[in-house]
């Protein structure tokens, strides 16, 4: 973003601008994504978009941002509050926050992942490392050991194997799969039950 917007009213037209680059970007496609139509079905002038967001990109980058802080917020240890108890508690959460996230709009993650590309100013690594270390210390938490090199791996062999299910199913438009979402769990399942044995 150029500049965070400073008052309420200022955040509601920001969230306005992005809701509807989020449908005009899933409609068009990156090719044909165009400001001056986020800013008309935004119901605002390209005069107020300019002031938040540079260009195209720095439209799909915010959109981008948001569905990663979510995915984030998916992959935590407790669930409201409390800890979660057993391994098939922590391995459902898992998988129905990761497919809910990805399910929102599976056009729209489709073209954020093949069209859209990276803006050089956004800092992928800081995102991947937290993702990773969420990973691992779910992965640390379900076993109920420590061991912080080996945790590390298992942390992002367990990332790559979900979130590679997570984008092809994406892909495909398979994410309301229960076949996928049975089999990711048993996956899931038997890589922790065997770490921890």
């Amino acid at each position: 973003m150029r500049k965070a917007p400073s008052q309420q009213r200022s955040q509601i037209m920001v969230d306005t601008i992005i809701e509807a680059a989020t449908r005009v970007l899933a409609l068009r496609g990156w090719a044909r994504f165009k400001t001056s139509e986020v800013a008309d079905v935004a119901g605002v002038s390209i005069g107020s978009l300019y002031q938040y967001f540079p260009n195209k990109l720095g439209l799909a980058e915010e959109i981008r941002q948001r569905h990663l802080d979510a995915v984030l917020a998916a992959l935590t240890v407790s669930g409201n509050g409390r800890q979660i108890s057993t391994l098939d508690q922590w391995v459902t959460r898992l998988i129905d926050g990761v497919i809910a996230v990805h399910s929102v709009n599976q056009a729209l993650h489709r073209i954020l992942l093949e069209e859209v590309p990276f803006a050089g100013q956004w800092n992928y690594e800081e995102f991947k490392s937290e993702y990773q270390g969420r990973y691992r210390d779910l992965i640390t938490a379900s076993s109920g050991k420590h061991s912080s090199a080996r945790d590390d791996v298992a942390g992002r062999v367990l990332a790559a194997a979900v979130e590679g299910v997570v984008h092809a199913a994406a892909r495909h438009g398979e994410l309301d799969s229960p076949a996928l979402k049975a089999e990711l769990g048993q996956m899931v399942r038997a890589y922790l039950r065997d770490r921890s044995g």
